[in-house]
């Protein structure tokens, strides 16, 4: 592919253009407004990625509207995300690229959510390690922020720090990019919709300067961590998050943002040695559920009262959901096999990650699925229909001979069948 063009007003190379769709293909995702997939837009790959390219380099790029997708949210109520066509994904993959080794370094340590070498668990890690040294944590949510980033403070921030002039221009059409839902076209005059490629990374910049720098600026002696809109500061009393609580609400209003105000609140951090009562002692952070757990002492093995993370009893509702809609119980004309192989990415995916901290704190899921499995098993084989303990024997010994079938067999406890 040619690298460098000299006859286009905008200097955005092919190769660009070719690395942001490999991007973009290897997180998948649904059709935008105009209904093509992934594999469509393959179908004819050189003639598409080249009419993206001539249409970026001149100028002549207008992204089309955004498809809205209603998805149900955890506590009630709906939430739209914002699917961009195959095409535009992959312009704003071309942008994306171009500006994060600029504004990723000026980012704070203590920014986790969407950057590269940092992830969701190195967040947990630090809380889990604060939450020992302080006893009170104020967790806040702002607001439907991805709907409500104001755009003359957002692009006076990208302004500042992102100098291209054509990756300018095509971040200002995305911010005013409609929305289509069901048809309807619903323009925009604030937010960056949760779902584009561009949008963590806007979003990640409108907080650096709402929230990071400005806890660096008031309160520089409180530690705090922040996921995209999730955040926690930890602090010494009840007094202290109290006034930081109603600080940060004057701050994120003073940036046209609102605290959530029922997900926002101050939890005390009780273990074995912080006494007294209190209405919140518990707080849930990207999926781990932070709470007083009998955790046991390595030195003499005794038990003892710490605040500690474990997976999330809402996260281990949505394990059983994920579960129980593949339906796998009932899909008798399936080999066992297959059973694993639409399992078990799952399977690796919740005990890389949920197995970090208290990884027992997953075994009722890995025992919900074997008692699906036993259910599938009695009803695939004649010989086991009614005899349960006979199913469970087999499965059990199939569990020892065959630990690589299924991912969680591999763990040193199996669960049981029963």
């Amino acid at each position: 592919m040619q690298i460098h063009t000299t006859d286009k007003p905008f200097n955005i190379t092919k190769k660009q253009v070719y690395e942001a769709y490999k991007a973009v293909k290897s997180n998948a995702g649904a059709a935008g407004v105009d209904g093509q997939t992934i594999e469509q837009f393959d179908s004819d790959l050189r003639n598409n990625l080249y009419k993206l390219w001539n249409r970026m380099s001149s100028g002549s790029y207008f992204p089309p509207p955004v498809r809205a997708v209603s998805i149900p949210k955890k506590t009630g109520g709906q939430r739209i995300l914002g699917v961009p066509t195959v095409a535009d994904r992959v312009a704003q993959m071309v942008v994306k690229q171009l500006i994060e080794p600029d504004l990723d370094p000026i980012f704070l340590a203590d920014s986790y959510g969407y950057r590269p070498r940092k992830s969701a668990l190195d967040a947990i890690g630090v809380t889990r390690e604060r939450c020992w040294k302080y006893d009170w944590v104020l967790e806040f949510d702002i607001k439907g922020l991805f709907d409500n980033i104001d755009h003359e403070l957002l692009l006076r921030a990208v302004r500042k720090h992102v100098r291209c002039k054509w990756a300018l221009l095509y971040i200002e059409r995305w911010l005013t990019a409609p929305m289509d839902k069901d048809g309807i076209i619903i323009e925009r005059s604030r937010g960056t919709p949760q779902g584009g490629v561009i949008s963590p990374i806007l979003s990640n910049l409108f907080l650096h300067y709402t929230f990071d720098l400005w806890m660096g600026r008031a309160h520089p002696d409180l530690p705090w961590c922040r996921y995209a809109d999730d955040g926690l500061v930890h602090c010494r009393n009840e007094q202290e998050a109290q006034a930081l609580k109603a600080e940060l609400q004057a701050r994120l209003a003073e940036c046209r943002l609102e605290m959530h105000p029922t997900k926002t609140k101050i939890v005390y951090c009780k273990d074995g040695k912080r006494k007294g009562t209190y209405p919140n002692f518990q707080f849930d952070f990207l999926g781990y559920g932070f709470r007083p757990r009998l955790v046991r002492r390595s030195r003499d093995n005794t038990l003892f009262w710490g605040f500690n993370p474990a997976v999330s009893a809402s996260a281990l509702k949505d394990m059983r959901a994920a579960i129980r809609e593949l339906n796998l119980r009932h899909r008798t004309e399936l080999p066992m096999n297959e059973i694993a192989r639409q399992i078990n990415p799952l399977l690796r995916g919740w005990i890389e990650y949920y197995g970090r901290y208290s990884p027992s704190a997953l075994y009722p899921v890995l025992r919900y699925i074997n008692q699906m499995l036993l259910a599938w098993t009695m009803r695939k084989f004649k010989r086991f229909r009614a005899h349960k303990i006979r199913a469970s024997r087999f499965l059990q010994k199939l569990a020892r001979e065959n630990a690589n079938l299924f991912v969680h067999w591999r763990l040193s406890m199996i669960g049981t069948f029963a």
